[in-house]
């Protein structure tokens, strides 16, 4: 635990000490600077063993296979899985348009739960925990660090970011990129009001640079439905024009371009391997956070 017991909006702590029975796993080796539950690129102590390879001078006698000897009549170390902390550093959009919610909670509000969430757990099991809000730039950037007290200095950034802005995601993807040196779990919460094959450059730099990367696309019920029956003035959240209309004149248009822009999402991620989850922000962040640890729990040791 951590000891901050400031009252947060977004933090449940009921939800948190049932997600605490889940482990937050990387689906690829991480490179930490302690150990931890998570696969590590390089070969270390535990007790899961990785191969056998030729003794050279220099190794540790304590590894040598004594039964691999007397069988080959040759020397022979083991080798085993080293295991290591993770960064998880937190991507939250705060772009004007995540400023929309249909219901009691806009794409913002419930971005922040599942931060906060995530955050709480990766600091429970040792790892470092870092934030990055993202409008017309790079508005906050913590790098990951894991004591509490850096923590709460996440939970207070979370608790004062407003929706505001034109949506920069793509250069702030690849900055961030380039900037977080070592192997993290990116872990990016947005409407991603960007073109498909813009973001397949964005997962395919971060891919390249070892990052797991993780996608919560946070869209509104209405947005899917598009259940509107008299004639409205529609606002673009992020600055542009609004625009007159009758909504049973554009709906199949709507739905045909809305289904384009799924479809061709879901090719891209398939094709850069994210670990990708559409939620409509009217369901329980916590069966979406249920289904997302135990996936990665099932991926376990992918390398």
């Amino acid at each position: 635990m951590f000891p901050d017991r400031r009252s947060r909006s977004f933090l449940d702590p009921a939800v948190l000490s049932r997600l605490a029975n889940f482990p937050l796993l990387a689906r690829r080796p991480m490179q930490g600077n302690v150990s931890g539950r998570h696969p590590s690129p390089h070969r270390g102590s535990s007790v899961e063993f990785a191969e056998y390879r030729k003794y050279v001078p220099g190794d540790d006698l304590r590894r040598l296979d004594w039964r691999a000897y007397g069988r080959s009549d040759r020397f022979y170390v083991k080798e085993f899985e080293a295991d290591t902390n993770l960064r998880c550093c937190l991507v939250v959009d705060t772009s004007g348009s995540m400023d929309f919610g249909s219901g009691s909670v806009n794409k913002l509000e419930y971005a922040r739960r599942i931060a906060g969430a995530l955050g709480q757990l990766a600091l429970q099991q040792g790892d470092a925990v870092g934030l990055a809000c993202v409008a017309r730039g790079l508005v906050r950037n913590i790098p990951p660090r894991r004591n509490p007290a850096h923590l709460k200095a996440v939970f207070d950034i979370l608790e004062q970011i407003k929706p505001q802005g034109e949506t920069q995601l793509v250069p702030v993807l690849h900055e961030l990129a380039e900037t977080i040196r070592q192997r993290a779990l990116i872990v990016i919460l947005s409407d991603l009001f960007v073109e498909p094959e813009l973001l397949r450059g964005c997962f395919q730099h971060l891919r390249f640079r070892k990052h797991d990367v993780t996608v919560f696309h946070l869209l509104d019920p209405k947005e899917l439905a598009f259940s509107f029956h008299r004639p409205m003035r529609f606002l673009d959240m992020e600055g542009g024009p609004a625009l007159f209309a009758e909504p049973n004149e554009i709906a199949e248009r709507y739905h045909k371009a809305l289904g384009g822009y799924l479809e061709e999402l879901h090719r891209v991620v398939l094709e850069s391997a994210v670990d990708y989850h559409r939620v409509a922000i009217d369901e329980d962040y916590e069966q979406v956070l249920v289904r997302f640890l135990i996936g990665r729990t099932r991926s376990k040791g992918v390398r």
